[in-house]
């Protein structure tokens, strides 16, 4: 789905729009699973996610979640689809009803780190965890991730070039920087909640965000 001024985000996002409207009782009882597999995925990593532990914990049958998905490959390849739909509907589309500018960067982030804290038993933000397994181990479902992060970090840095063009950031931003520092303040958000459990890992990501804008804010805005 494309939006105006904006990247072919996410481009499968229109398959899943369309499965949601026609869902029938087999998809959702697809939906289920994959909902589940994505909190799972978050956990255990993509490589550690199968057909055989998703039957356990589902208390489905293996035979029954082979029907849906056929291999490991094709269910870790609808796990990472399904978790880009839920980050587009979660993330994107509502921080777009923000008003141009500063606030729409911020709406993102807010809601960034919202999602990433959305469900207490899932390893926080799904593709900070995707990113850790996957990064050395070459395939489709790495290639998919490099497709949908680089397709976020263009997003991010048009988002940037919409503040400038609004007169909020200076002319001389750099877009692609700033949405790489912008993801490194998640990236290092991610470290300091969940491995050392810091109280003040979102005061500290709030407070870097902040000091990233305020660099790129003209004299009046």
């Amino acid at each position: 789905m494309r939006r105006a001024g904006y990247p072919g985000f996410f481009s499968k996002e229109r398959t899943v729009v369309l499965f949601f409207l026609f869902m029938g009782k087999g998809e959702a009882t697809r939906e289920t699973i994959l909902r589940h597999a994505v909190g799972l995925a978050s956990r255990v990593g993509l490589s550690g996610l199968s057909i055989g532990r998703l039957a356990q914990e589902l208390d489905l049958s293996k035979s029954g979640l082979f029907s849906h998905f056929h291999s490991k490959e094709a269910l870790q390849i609808q796990v990472l689809e399904y978790g880009a739909a839920r980050f587009v509907e979660g993330v994107v589309r509502p921080s777009l009803a923000a008003p141009r500018g500063v606030p729409r960067i911020q709406a993102l982030f807010d809601r960034w780190l919202a999602w990433s804290q959305s469900d207490p038993s899932s390893g926080g933000c799904f593709f900070v965890a995707m990113v850790t397994d996957l990064d050395d181990r070459p395939g489709p479902s790495r290639d998919l991730l490099v497709t949908l992060q680089r397709n976020w970090m263009d997003f991010l840095a048009d988002v940037v070039r919409s503040i400038v063009r609004e007169g909020q950031f200076r002319p001389e931003t750099d877009p692609e920087q700033f949405a790489n520092d912008m993801y490194g303040v998640m990236l290092a958000y991610h470290h300091a909640s969940r491995l050392l459990d810091d109280p003040a890992a979102e005061v500290r990501a709030r407070r870097a965000l902040g000091t990233l804008v305020d660099a790129c804010r003209t004299a009046d805005s």
